[in-house]
């Protein structure tokens, strides 16, 4: 297999897009907030996660998930096309360096939704990526939301709300801080965030230079 880990062409280059890096507790909502805005979003696409974990009921190969065995999963990583890469309850998750680097060249920006150490690494590899971290407005909501999403017993939601305080703490790793109390205002918030990235100033300009020579020539 051949070896996907170099960075995606002239990365900090005002062509390409952007890389967007979503965390939060489990049960902040992040990936909910991250679908509705895709679906709002044109130019945005999620990034697609290879995991050993079993598949769920309702969820779909390619989809949610790309499902792949233990030595298929270890095999991507001495391949050199795990961007991302960490064990979480016993299963792995991992971030596709190949496809991110496809959809940023072609001048799409590309979020995905992982934990703070998957955030970490990503800072590390690629630098001028941003992130965004995603607060409960309280504890007793986060639990709410863990037991009504039904995918995990008694025993998983009490392990994950244990680790929340300490999951919480990297919140200052983060470039913008978002409270999901209300679904729409935090769902606008995080368009709004990444629809101010592509109209800053040196993006726009480069797009637009036809438009702004002509202007000037008046």
């Amino acid at each position: 297999m051949p070896n996907h880990s170099r960075p995606p062409k002239q990365l900090n280059a005002l062509s390409t897009g952007q890389l967007w890096v979503v965390a939060a507790p489990s049960g902040g909502g992040k990936t909910s907030l991250v679908e509705a805005a895709i679906n709002k979003l044109p130019h945005l696409v999620r990034s697609i996660s290879f995991t050993t974990r079993p598949q769920r009921p309702g969820e779909l190969d390619g989809v949610d998930y790309r499902f792949v065995d233990l030595m298929t999963f270890q095999h991507l990583i001495d391949s050199g096309d795990m961007l991302e890469y960490e064990q979480v309850f016993d299963n792995y998750y991992g971030t596709s360096s190949s496809f991110i680097n496809t959809h940023l060249d072609n001048g799409n920006d590309v979020i995905l939704t992982i934990d703070w150490q998957g955030a970490r690494q990503i800072r590390q590899k690629r630098p001028h990526s941003k992130s965004i971290f995603i607060l409960p407005p309280d504890i007793a909501a986060l639990e709410k939301r863990l037991s009504n999403r039904g995918q995990d017993n008694h025993q998983i939601i009490t392990k994950r709300m244990a680790q929340a305080p300490e999951q919480i703490t990297h919140h200052v790793e983060f470039d913008y801080l978002v409270i999901n109390d209300y679904f729409d205002n935090a769902l606008q918030d995080i368009i709004t965030i990444i629809r101010a990235n592509r109209l800053s100033q040196p993006r726009q300009a480069q797009q637009h230079t036809e438009l702004i020579d002509k202007l000037l020539s008046i």
